[in-house]
């Protein structure tokens, strides 16, 4: 069984000149595996994820067939059941921990108190569990970071504190938005490095979010492609180079690359149709039993 199955996603804002259809229609499956999702900023992407977690608020509305977790529809669901969902069975991780984390908190406790929401441990379990996440995520001096307050630490500790603390309820999904945008490549490396030991270790399943298709088809197993709030798009990462559709090849095409090098970048040229198309490839993924191999060693591209 999969551990999530979305039929038929749509995410709609009431405007001043009608309803804007911000996600129309998504539907895919995860496995245990790393599911990229990716397309040009306001595609539908970042939605799509908060839309599984239900923390869209009205005047926003979401609909859809099933967004189902293990078998149970989530849209069926009242908020307070919502609430044990939230982090203890799905958990994500947002694209800038400035805004993520608590300025006035340290570190810590903002971890213990993500800890004790779903267990009843005692403060000293609470913290020695806090510590272990810490290490757990290549953080050397973790007492000290315990003690810090976030405005303390870089944006890769940052990011680390942030996988730290959604990953301490031990979730069975992860959704990470964009968790690398804000890293140089080095420090980038290690957080991809850091969530696909995670993943395999656990034998999570983790939506991967993100701008950058180069970096997706290297780290991820599959990949979405989104454009207008539609799925125009479903293939194995590493045949991305291979896309069909248009817009996936313009998206290719507009990117700078060492191998082949050109004068001139082509310009994206987006098509009406594109909007109202939806030929979803391939979206069942391969098969769960396979060993998972990580590509994180891979040199990205």
């Amino acid at each position: 069984m999969n551990l999530l199955e979305v039929d038929n996603l749509h995410v709609q804002f009431p405007t001043r000149s009608g309803t804007f259809d911000a996600v129309r229609g998504v539907s895919f499956s995860l496995g245990r595996e790393r599911l990229g999702i990716v397309g040009e900023s306001g595609s539908g992407k970042s939605l799509t994820g908060r839309a599984i977690l239900r923390l869209i608020k009205p005047p926003g509305i979401v609909t859809a067939d099933k967004i189902s977790l293990e078998g149970e529809n989530l849209l069926d669901l009242s908020e307070r059941q919502m609430r044990k969902v939230r982090g203890q069975r799905i958990s994500m991780v947002m694209q800038d921990p400035k805004f993520s984390l608590n300025p006035v908190m340290r570190v810590g406790e903002q971890i213990v108190e993500a800890y004790s929401q779903h267990t009843r441990a005692s403060r000293k379990e609470a913290k020695a569990k806090a510590i272990e996440m810490l290490e757990a995520v290549s953080i050397r001096d973790s007492e000290r970071v315990f003690r810090a307050y976030p405005h303390e630490m870089s944006g890769g500790m940052g990011q680390r504190i942030m996988i730290a603390m959604m990953l301490i309820p031990n979730p069975q999904i992860l959704i990470a938005d964009e968790p690398t945008s804000a890293l140089d490549v080095s420090v980038q490396t290690q957080v991809l490095s850091i969530m696909d030991r995670l993943v395999q270790e656990r034998g999570m399943g983790l939506v991967f979010i993100s701008h950058d298709l180069n970096l997706v088809s290297a780290f991820c197993d599959r990949v979405l492609i989104m454009y207008g709030g539609r799925v125009v798009e479903t293939c194995r990462a590493d045949q991305l180079y291979n896309a069909k559709h248009p817009y996936t090849q313009g998206l290719l095409n507009s990117l700078p690359r060492l191998d082949t090098p050109v004068n001139r970048l082509q310009v994206l040229q987006r098509d009406d149709a594109w909007m109202t198309d939806n030929p979803q490839l391939d979206d069942k993924p391969d098969d769960l039993t396979q060993p998972h191999i990580s590509k994180t060693d891979a040199e990205t591209p």
